[in-house]
């Protein structure tokens, strides 16, 4: 029955991800971004970690699809909007995504490891904060270390990308 839940969870999000980028009103693909942070909140509710499901409703669904609306509003993205997206490269882009969701969709139906049992994860560890978080920062700690530095990079890289455009412009 799980399996059942998760194919369909898993195939509410891939649309949901694939009308964030296909839609032409901003708006739609904010809501269509909504619609896959709470898929994400639902797979967390199958791995037994409700925990994380509810700071992925507050964070994520709760304030940052918020902070990406009032952008969209304060913006004039209309303009913006009505011209079309990907204009070179349509059928390149096309194909590897197509090549990429085969090769995901193969090892998915090769694989048993689809739910929290192939963590060798406790269920206590995965529902409460005390053991996420040992779990986090004992066994996962180099993973933790690089996703904060990945973001960091990103962070640095929108000021040094806003503050050229200020001087620019």
């Amino acid at each position: 029955m799980e399996q059942a839940f998760f194919l369909l969870i898993a195939t509410v999000a891939v649309g949901a991800g694939i009308m964030v980028v296909a839609a032409r009103n901003p708006t739609h693909s904010a809501m269509a971004l909504m619609v896959c942070f709470v898929q994400v909140a639902a797979v967390f509710l199958l791995l037994r970690s409700p925990i994380l499901a509810v700071i992925q409703m507050f964070v994520y669904v709760g304030a940052v699809i918020i902070l990406f609306l009032f952008v969209i509003m304060m913006l004039d993205v209309q303009a913006e909007a009505r011209t079309r997206f990907l204009k070179k490269g349509v059928t390149v882009t096309i194909v590897g995504i197509c090549l990429l969701g085969g090769e995901m969709f193969a090892l998915l139906l090769g694989s048993d490891l689809l739910f929290a049992q192939s963590l060798n994860l406790l269920p206590d560890q995965m529902s409460s904060v005390r053991g996420l978080g040992e779990v986090l920062f004992t066994e996962y700690l180099f993973p933790f270390e690089v996703a904060s530095v990945i973001l960091l990079a990103a962070l640095v890289g929108a000021i040094i990308l806003t503050r050229q455009t200020e001087e620019g412009g």
